[in-house]
């Protein structure tokens, strides 16, 4: 049964996400030059709803630190298109191979391979795109273009995928499997948690409290992931469920079981949240958010 905390979190979490949406089709309908056919599929994809974790986390972490809404949404934006790019990839049959993505065909399934691949690389440009245009200070422009570089190549969520694929079919390591989830997914969480912190000028405390919130956010997701793909349904997740395990992919279940994967992953959330100790009661709501995040359905 939900809590009351548990519900005031999904709230404030669709009421976040409303705020992205709305900068996120503002930002797209600049976009006058491109060819209506792949505004037409970015907008797909982007529209295609979800939790909006990565930019709410920047717009929460800015807070936190005591920035201000305005300066949080373009990198909160900028993050959102880069993760949105890694799905449509992620869907296409040379990697997941998976039709249904939120519940609805997948963008290859829908505009086919060519210009699902084109609408993610337009997505991923147009993340960089924002961060030299609608941010007006050139420092913190060129400090977020770095960080968000950083968390989504060959260091992160590109070299993560790359150690995923390599190790299908391979005997599962818990060890292995911790460094995959951490460049796969827990560097671009933590990268937003850092944009956050960047665009409200945090000083070097918060910046390293936040951070250290943001990597142990990010495992507790991910391992969240996996069980839901061990356990959950297609209809309640939105996608194609047992997947993981069809295909022979490293992950927690696989390594270590059902059991002692939900005990990581409460484990990691609660480590997340020792990590906003110096934020005080300031910080209830991500608090929240990381025991949230473990006990989501979907």
């Amino acid at each position: 049964m939900a809590t009351q905390v548990d519900e005031d979190i999904a709230i404030q979490l669709r009421r976040s996400a409303a705020e992205v949406e709305r900068a996120l089709e503002a930002r797209l309908g600049r976009l006058t030059s491109f060819p209506p056919r792949l505004l037409e599929a970015m907008r797909y994809s982007v529209n295609a709803g979800g939790k909006r974790l990565r930019p709410l986390l920047v717009l929460w972490c800015c807070e936190l630190c005591g920035g201000r809404t305005e300066a949080a949404m373009p990198p909160a934006m900028a993050i959102e298109c880069v993760h949105t790019f890694s799905l449509i990839h992620d869907d296409l049959p040379a990697l997941d191979d998976d039709d249904l993505r939120r519940g609805r065909p997948a963008s290859h399934r829908r505009f086919g391979e060519a210009l699902a691949i084109l609408a993610g690389d337009s997505l991923h440009a147009l993340a960089f795109e924002i961060l030299s245009e609608d941010v007006s200070q050139p420092s913190t422009s060129s400090a977020m273009t770095r960080e968000l570089a950083a968390a989504t190549g060959g260091a992160g969520m590109i070299g993560g995928e790359v150690l995923d694929l390599s190790g299908a079919g391979l005997p599962p390591a818990v060890e292995a499997v911790a460094r995959i989830h951490e460049a796969k997914t827990a560097r671009l969480i933590q990268a937003a948690c850092r944009l956050g912190g960047l665009a409200a000028e945090a000083d070097e405390r918060r910046m390293e409290a936040i951070s250290n919130y943001g990597l142990a956010l990010g495992l507790a997701f991910q391992v969240s992931d996996d069980l839901l793909d061990a356990c959950g349904t297609t209809e309640a997740v939105g996608k194609r469920t047992g997947k993981d395990a069809d295909a022979g992919r490293p992950t927690y279940p696989a390594a270590v079981g059902i059991e002692e994967s939900r005990r990581v992953a409460c484990q990691t959330a609660e480590r997340a949240i020792a990590a906003l100790g110096p934020f005080g009661s300031a910080a209830d709501r991500l608090a929240a958010l990381a025991r949230y995040v473990v006990q989501r359905s979907s």
